[in-house]
């Protein structure tokens, strides 16, 4: 049975590749037909057996944790690629490759005509080959391996329109700012590869009990000593922040809006952005002996959740107000992981990775029938052009803003529910701002929804008499995305968060005893429907049914008050315009102080000490001493027999003395 979850892992892994480099390498000769064919096709087949594996793992309880081969040597160490296939592995397996198969069939309608059409596929295929590897890795080096991988071609497809500025610069931005974050997380894997002589997750979890035990510490500054639990943790969680988007490494993701959409879903759904938080789950038995990484998750998760949604508000971009809303839906998972609620965090992970695909391919479809008009101001009453569209970004909406029994209500009010529960430090103030997001998230999702589809055409007559409904290659996908962000929370509420006996998670995720917030919570989970009928009894419920309606009465039933709100507090108004002032401070001390610094650097050591003293410096110092040693030079023979003279005199009473 480990040879064929073996195999059959390798294959999962493996297809996307086949078809990146089959298509990018042939991207001139090939056609669309085929390229679709081929990329789609292995997709399926991935897809398929990631079904397949999934029967074998969680229902049949088996798993496995092979070495593919040997990379390196390299003294005592040793360096593998090899396949952990456990629960955790099969449901980002089952996630990554579902929402791709919709995003590779989806781009057929939204790429057509676009000269980089073969060269697209070839990325994004690319991209799931990268994240697969990532979720299937055993030990860190593999992690590390697809964690860049992810960060290569997302520069590429965020930049895939290379002849906008715009593109090239939000794909410059996302791989900068990743790179911090990879900074703390390689120095992460170092310090585990120094302390714990392995990289391999079955032995660096194995130890992580005693070396916690032991109160392990290392000298970090001044000859101060800190826990190495501790430090690692908060490396991963660095890493985490890059590559999930948290504050305040989250500056790229908004940018990443500049690629083409399909990418911007798959970015944003199920690959990329949650790769940090499938990585601190992974790394629960090390996180969880430290309670300064989860106060620092749960603080930091929190704050994303509410105001990076904050943002979306003012947001005119259909495309920016669903990005926003990824920083903060990614917000609500990290506080999650801080609150020890693992299940809880991967919970929401997957019925985001549905609704939010949904309701970016939805925004796709509008853009798509507006000819690329992206800006809200200039749409409105497209229900009755776009019926299905209308009906699927509905969908979407409601799940994003969890009204039951929408999947998004089951993930985010157990989340609430578990910050709440929490008692570790920090969790208090993270209750607050996961609770009022709740009706900042319900605002800015339904204010593009009745901006979009809702009230006055604000479109041209031009534009009107062209408007319809996208292409079915368009609304299938649409289609087959809203049945999971219907039915996917409460078909496995039970199974991820309160098993009793069969668990979609099983030993893939640790969790100390003290803890353990899900298992008090489970004491008071009494079934899908009792849980929607008590959501009317609690805030979280109210404060998005709130922000739903506070939402129509702006924009549907009096348009003229949200001008009057923002003139009221302009200021408010104004720091959400500019994004708190991370752009601008970025911009302002980090690319033109680094500028200046460099040309200092420039001025001073490359052109004054280096070019001036040592290149120039030794010419002229030749130049100087050819000219002295040219007056020697008289052609007069008496002056040559003197120089001998002089010499051998020298040289006699260096000989005597």
């Amino acid at each position: 049975m480990d040879n064929l979850i073996h195999n059959i892992t390798l294959v999962i892994v493996f297809a996307p590749l086949v078809g990146a480099l089959s298509t990018g390498l042939f991207c001139r000769k090939i056609s669309k037909g085929l390229t679709f064919a081929i990329t789609i096709g292995l997709m399926t087949l991935a897809f398929g057996l990631s079904v397949y594996l999934a029967k074998l793992v969680i229902f049949d309880g088996y798993t496995s944790n092979e070495i593919v081969y040997t990379w390196v040597k390299s003294g005592t160490f040793q360096f593998n690629v090899g396949f952990l296939v456990d629960k955790l592995t099969v449901l980002m397996l089952l996630t990554v490759n579902f929402v791709s198969l919709m995003v590779h069939v989806y781009s057929i309608g939204y790429m057509e005509g676009d000269k980089g059409i073969v060269r697209f596929f070839s990325y994004i295929s690319g991209f799931t080959f990268a994240m697969l590897m990532l979720v299937t890795a055993n030990n860190f080096f593999q992690l590390f391996f697809g964690w860049e991988g992810v960060g290569l071609v997302s520069y590429l497809l965020i930049g895939f329109w290379f002849n906008r500025p715009t593109a090239n610069f939000g794909s410059l931005k996302a791989f900068v700012v990743n790179r911090v974050g990879d900074f703390g997380f390689i120095l992460a894997i170092a310090a585990i590869l120094n302390y714990f002589g392995t990289i391999d997750y079955a032995q660096v979890f194995a130890l992580a009990p005693q070396m916690a035990a032991n109160n392990v510490t290392m000298s970090i500054i001044g000859g101060t000593h800190s826990s190495v639990i501790s430090v690692i943790g908060i490396l991963l969680l660095i890493g985490a922040m890059g590559k999930s988007a948290q504050v305040p490494l989250h500056v790229w993701l908004p940018e990443s809006m500049e690629g083409p959409t399909p990418i911007s879903a798959l970015i944003h759904a199920a690959t990329m952005v949650t790769a940090g938080i499938f990585m601190i789950c992974r790394m629960s038995p090390i996180i969880e002996y430290s309670q300064v990484t989860l106060s620092l998750i749960l603080v930091i998760g929190a704050t994303g959740a509410l105001f990076t949604g904050l943002v979306g508000i003012v947001q005119h971009d259909i495309k920016r107000v669903v990005a926003y809303s990824t920083l903060s839906q990614l917000g609500y998972m990290m506080a999650a992981l801080g609150a020890s609620a693992y299940a809880a965090g991967m919970f929401h992970l997957m019925t985001h990775a549905a609704f939010k695909a949904l309701l970016f391919l939805a925004a796709g479809s509008v853009i798509i029938a507006m000819h690329h008009e992206q800006d809200m101001r200039n749409m409105g009453g497209l229900r009755k052009y776009m019926p299905i569209t209308y009906i699927t970004f509905l969908i979407g909406a409601l799940s994003l803003a969890a009204i039951p029994p929408f999947a998004g209500f089951f993930s985010k009010d157990a989340i609430i529910e578990a910050v709440k529960t929490a008692t570790i430090a920090g969790s208090d103030y993270a209750y607050i701002c996961v609770l009022i997001g709740s009706f900042v998230t319900a605002t800015y999702i339904f204010r593009a929804f009745f901006l979009t589809f809702h009230g006055k055409e604000r479109m041209s007559d031009k534009l009107k008499q062209q408007l319809h409904e996208t292409k079915f290659v368009v609304t299938g996908p649409l289609m087959a995305l809203a049945i999971p962000a219907i039915f996917l929370g409460m078909l496995i509420i039970k199974p991820i968060l309160y098993p009793n006996g069969f668990s979609l998670l099983g030993k893939s995720i640790f969790v100390l005893p003290q803890h353990n917030v899900l298992a008090s919570m489970g004491e008071e989970f009494h079934g899908v429907l009792a849980m929607v009928n008590h959501s009317v009894q609690t805030l979280p419920f109210w404060f998005a049914v709130s922000g739903i309606f506070v939402t129509w009465l702006c924009y549907n039933r009096f348009p003229e008050l949200p001008a009057k709100i923002v003139k009221r507090f302009g200021i408010f108004y104004n720091i959400l315009v500019m994004k708190y002032g991370f752009d601008d401070f970025n911009q302002i001390v980090i690319v033109r102080g680094g500028h200046r610094v460099a040309q200092w650097l420039y001025q001073v050591t490359d052109s004054e000490f280096i070019d001036d003293t040592f290149v120039n410096g030794s010419g002229r110092v030749v130049n100087a001493v050819s000219i002295a040693m040219r007056q020697l030079q008289s052609g007069y023979l008496y002056h040559y027999a003197f120089a001998m003279i002089v010499g051998l005199v020298a040289f006699l009473v260096w000989l005597i003395f």
